[in-house]
């Protein structure tokens, strides 16, 4: 599909650097919203502005700066509107990985299970979801075309966490070295967070992001340490 031929807007929203991401067919009008965790009527009023209707909101894993919900778990006050807000505005499907079905509660039939190879079409576009485990058990990338959505599973220059509750570092290693490295190096890379620039390739991160360049998972194991990365 031409590059014309595909609505796609990145918002860098909230205060942890979030990427959230429009993507959609501008033919058909509709879109899907990755991550809708901050500012929902920026994302609402611009989808609106576009003409651009949000069909679904696509979830790359369920930690609350993400997806929305208390931060209490985080020991801090407060809440983050998120998904739930976002289904007070448009009528939209919540795609979530069967893995972490269980944190997210109260969509009902609003919610979609999806696992790795899925796919969903957008009006002319199909979205595939690979399941890229090692963040969190459920974390799962969107491919759109030559687009990939990675979340919080890699970064530019780095990779999503793997000392939190429900992160496995073994699993992280075969999402990057195997899951995401066997995607042909042309693929846009489009991150979760501006942790180390808008976009890159996956051609170049095999090249420049040493997680990605472990021939062991051994080795991989002994730079993540307990699970933190030691890059020093």
């Amino acid at each position: 599909m031409s590059e014309n031929a595909i609505y796609l807007k990145q918002m860098e929203l909230g205060p942890m650097q979030n990427f959230v991401y429009l993507v959609g067919d501008p033919v058909a009008r509709q879109c899907v919203v990755v991550d809708p965790a901050w500012e929902i009527d920026t994302i609402v009023d611009t989808a609106a502005a576009d003409d651009m209707t949000i069909v679904g909101a696509l979830v790359t894993h369920t930690h609350q700066d993400h997806v929305g919900g208390s931060l209490a778990s985080w020991g801090m006050p407060g809440r983050i509107p998120g998904v739930e807000e976002l289904l007070g505005r448009v009528r939209a499907k919540v795609y979530v990985h069967n893995a972490e079905r269980e944190f997210l509660q109260g969509f009902g039939s609003d919610l979609v299970k999806v696992d790795n190879h899925d796919t969903l079409p957008v009006g002319r576009l199909t979205v595939r979801f690979l399941h890229t485990p090692g963040h969190t058990p459920g974390s799962q990338c969107f491919l759109v075309d030559d687009r990939l959505i990675s979340g919080d599973t890699l970064f530019i220059g780095s990779c999503g966490r793997t000392d939190l509750p429900g992160s496995d570092p073994s699993e992280m290693y075969y999402s990057l070295t195997q899951r995401l490295a066997a995607l042909p190096d042309d693929t846009v890379l489009l991150p979760g967070h501006n942790y180390g620039g808008d976009a890159s390739t996956i051609g170049r991160e095999k090249r420049q992001n040493r997680l990605m360049q472990f021939a062991s998972l051994h080795d991989f194991l002994g730079v993540m340490g307990g699970g933190r990365m030691r890059l020093g």
